[in-house]
């Protein structure tokens, strides 16, 4: 969700009515190791697609065939499409292992440690009243968890952010067809993709869940005399969300606010918890504003700390559960992503590193 999103909500929070957009996202992310790690789920080179998050399409270097991880992919594709997407998938995995090689080589790195090249493009769009709208293509790579290049999509550029990306950057700006095509792809290729694919699986992605929320509060752990107020919506799809904790009605500005950030439940939902520290002898009456593109008005929390130090929402529709673990898929990103952190690039066949 966009910064200025984030911030008209809270304003709108604020005032008792909050607003949020429906926005989608199409993403593919390639990982690329040195040498295999001998470890369950994960491989010298690895493909996946998100939409909206959830896993459409996927890739290994062990297995070597692009499969569909969602049944209206599997439906809707031609056979030709996995054919030719596998193909595509062979050709990234060898660009890949040549140019870990030579990154490694430019950083004078060996063999002996594990090192990761990885990339992640695609695009993101707004819809309104059945019309789709590019908000932003992201193009970028890293190597071993570090931001390596990134694509400057308004300037059609590449911005390298560290002295070992400039010779990349150089070669790669000195090709205009390659900047030209990055560009194309990301403003209307991938929408085209996005689009498709949205009408494809509608059924699944329209299968909204709105959010359940809670608010409770504990000892502060940094001084006893102070309270940690917390607020906690899950159970929500899709994952955009507007949450306030608010006191006597109006917003704790950003700055004093502790967010977890949007994060995954097991069944394919989200949950977001926002939390603020205020004196335990506080009178005045707290409570947490969260409005959702499920919801017609805001669902609002009140804490009562004379009464209880867990409230629960009751306003919410549906079912909405209170899942902690990610999904499986999510669980091997992490620990890809605890080897490095990830993003990559798919210029295969083409232009290297």
């Amino acid at each position: 969700m966009g910064v200025g999103l984030v911030l008209w909500g809270s304003v709108l929070c604020a005032l008792g009515v909050c607003a949020v957009g429906e926005k989608h996202s199409l993403f593919y992310i390639y990982s690329a190791l040195n040498k295999d790690v001998n470890l369950t789920g994960i491989y010298e080179f690895t493909a996946l697609g998100l939409l909206d998050d959830r896993e459409i399409d996927y890739y290994n270097s062990k297995e070597q065939k692009k499969i569909p991880k969602q049944s209206w992919m599997m439906e809707k594709m031609q056979e030709d499409y996995w054919e030719k997407g596998t193909q595509s998938r062979k050709s990234k995995e060898q660009w890949f292992k040549v140019n870990v090689d030579i990154l490694m080589q430019r950083m004078k790195h060996n063999n002996t440690d594990l090192h990761v090249l990885q990339w992640r493009h695609g695009c993101e769009v707004e819809e309104s009243n059945g019309t789709v709208k590019f908000l932003r293509g992201i193009d970028q790579y890293s190597y071993d968890g570090s931001e390596f290049l990134s694509f400057d999509d308004e300037n059609m550029r590449w911005i390298a952010p560290v002295q070992a990306a400039v010779i990349t950057k150089n070669k790669w700006d000195g090709v205009a067809i390659l900047n030209q095509y990055t560009k194309g792809y990301l403003e209307k290729e991938c929408v085209d993709w996005l689009t498709k694919f949205m009408e494809y699986g509608k059924e699944t992605l329209r299968n909204h869940s709105p959010p359940t929320v809670y608010a409770f509060a504990k000892k502060s752990l940094r001084d006893p005399r102070m309270l940690t107020l917390t607020c906690m919506a899950t159970g929500f799809y899709p994952k955009d969300v507007v949450m306030s904790v608010r006191k006597f009605g109006t917003s704790f500005p950003e700055h004093l606010i502790t967010s977890s950030a949007v994060r995954p439940n097991d069944d394919e939902t989200y949950q977001l918890r926002k939390s603020v520290e205020i004196q335990e002898d506080d009178k005045a009456q707290f409570d947490c504003c969260v409005n959702h593109i499920t919801l017609t008005k805001p669902i609002i929390v009140q804490w009562d700390k004379m009464n209880s130090n867990i409230i629960k929402s009751k306003n919410a529709a549906g079912s909405a559960t209170a899942g902690i673990t990610t999904c499986v898929l999510l669980i091997i990103i992490a620990i890809i992503v605890f080897i490095c952190v990830y993003f990559l690039k798919k210029k295969s066949g083409g232009v290297g590193i």
